[in-house]
């Protein structure tokens, strides 16, 4: 990958990491409840995680998209109504983001597999790839994308996690611990747009000679 390149795809990676999504939204709960020392096996799940997935679609699973789109149509749309189910057991939950976090904290495999039924992870890893990989140095730029995601994703998720910890003081009465789930709930489901704005398909890969620029952030 040459530098350009890499420097737009630093600059996606960044901006879709950082910015509210599921894991994120999970993450922050997560330090309301546990703080950060409980939660490192979901923060190591979700970095180690998302960078398996986003390695497995560029080596192989962008191509099976590509040959039969609608089980991109059925992942997106089964992810999104997972989403939603979420959603509604954080708004209707009687604590802090229990419904989301199971009454403990996340553990690394369940995180892991999150990021399967995770939108904005599929939004990020086939658009990183269809983007950025070029085709003759396929596996190696595959690798370097996986990798840099990971690296990115580690103070991301440290981020959100202590802003949980940072805000737990002031969820101290019931009716903020209402409004806070309801926040949460309705930020889970805002997380989906992405996936109602995308084209019902894999992403294409522009033309050859198309000065690519840094995509639009996924939110």
């Amino acid at each position: 990958m040459d530098p350009a390149l890499f420097a737009g795809f630093l600059v996606f990676a960044l901006v879709s990491s950082i910015t509210p999504g599921p894991n994120n939204l999970m993450m922050m709960a997560s330090g309301v409840n546990y703080g950060v020392k409980r939660s490192i096996p979901h923060m190591a799940g979700v970095c180690l995680g998302f960078g398996a997935m986003t390695f497995a679609v560029g080596i192989g699973l962008a191509g099976v998209f590509r040959t039969a789109p609608w089980l991109y149509v059925v992942l997106r749309w089964g992810a999104a109504a997972y989403i939603l189910y979420l959603a509604y057991k954080m708004a209707t939950a009687k604590g802090v983001g229990t419904a989301v976090t199971s009454g403990r904290p996340m553990h690394f495999l369940a995180a892991v597999a999150f990021q399967w039924v995770n939108p904005k992870a599929w939004v990020m890893a086939l658009g990183a790839i269809t983007t950025y990989a070029k085709p003759e140095h396929l596996t190696r730029d595959v690798v370097m994308i996986a990798v840099t995601y990971v690296l990115i994703n580690i103070p991301c998720s440290l981020a959100w996690t202590a802003s949980g910890v940072g805000i737990k003081r002031f969820l101290k009465r019931g009716g903020t611990l209402r409004l806070f789930n309801g926040a949460m709930a309705v930020l889970l489901v805002l997380s989906l747009y992405p996936l109602v704005t995308e084209p019902l398909g894999p992403p294409k890969r522009p033309p050859p000679g198309v000065i690519i620029g840094a995509p639009r952030a996924t939110g």
